[in-house]
């Protein structure tokens, strides 16, 4: 089988939930093959004839290029997260590892999982309006009086991760960040500290989040709306997990950033409970 994911994370996560898998099957082998990893080892891990490769597209591009890894006995292909993989560019990798198989492909199968009742996240969600000057300041502000230990914060852009993170540094917060540009190291050393619950707080972009699986994270913070109903829906699910209690923030600083969050809200079915600050104390608006 091949396993395709959009994300370096993601792939390492998947692997990561297989091998626990593998560990009653005997004689199962999974390899990942991602970017930003030496590809020495990988090739002395295909080497071993593995039965299930993890990748992200263009890494096994590459293994298939320098034929270090072969296909033609797969039986099975899975494309995790596919329309984001098809967003972040991936297509013309993706078209030809599959070799366009989506037209040639036998009972295809597409598999969507719903919130329903049973499983619905427990999470208040607040649309906190703020000035824009005051969005670093209200955030930290809600961290202290809460007393959160462990929260996520997404931002659209890899620059504004960067600034934020300095500026939540400059409030006596220990912050730490991930995005696209960030070295594998780095990233792989920031997102352990955060699952060893040695960060605080955790800064990063919707896509470089994908594949942190973190049960216990207190609350969530979107410094700025996200720009797709989806992105709402993943952010705010990093937090109430396991049948935790959650909390997801939205900071609203103009009418543009209110109009998009109640499109989303609207689009998504989610009580979005309006909230401002009088003085220091967050106060919930009545509706």
């Amino acid at each position: 089988a091949v396993i395709m994911a959009p994300t370096r994370e993601l792939a390492m996560q998947i692997t990561a939930e297989l091998r626990d898998l593998a560990v009653f099957m005997s004689g199962i082998r999974v390899v990942c093959l991602y970017g930003g990893a030496p590809i020495g080892k990988q090739i002395d891990a295909l080497k071993k004839k593995p039965q299930i490769v993890v990748a992200t597209p263009g890494r096994l591009s590459d293994h298939m290029k320098r034929r270090t890894v072969r296909l033609d006995r797969v039986q099975t292909v899975v494309l995790d997260e596919a329309d984001r993989m098809l967003d972040m560019g991936f297509i013309h990798d993706v078209t030809r590892i599959l070799d366009i198989s989506w037209v040639y492909q036998r009972d295809p199968e597409e598999i969507t999982v719903r919130a329903d009742e049973q499983n619905k996240p427990d999470i208040l969600q607040y649309a906190v309006t703020v000035e824009q000057t005051d969005k670093v300041a209200a955030m930290a502000r809600i961290i202290r009086q809460e007393k959160l230990e462990r929260v996520m914060v997404f931002c659209n852009t890899k620059g504004m991760v960067e600034r934020l993170t300095k500026y939540l540094e400059m409030e006596g917060l220990d912050a730490a960040c991930i995005h696209g540009d960030i070295p594998q190291k780095k990233r792989e050393q920031v997102m352990a500290r955060f699952r060893r619950g040695e960060l605080p707080v955790f800064v990063a972009t919707d896509v470089a989040a994908r594949g942190i699986d973190v049960d216990d994270v207190d609350a969530v913070f979107n410094y700025d709306v996200p720009q797709e109903n989806e992105y709402y829906v993943h952010r705010i699910g990093r937090t109430g997990r396991a049948k935790r209690h959650g909390v997801a923030y939205t900071l609203v600083a103009d009418y543009p950033s209110k109009m998009r969050l109640d499109a989303i809200a609207k689009f998504t079915g989610n009580d979005v409970k309006p909230a401002h600050f009088e003085g220091d104390t967050l106060v919930v608006d009545a509706k």
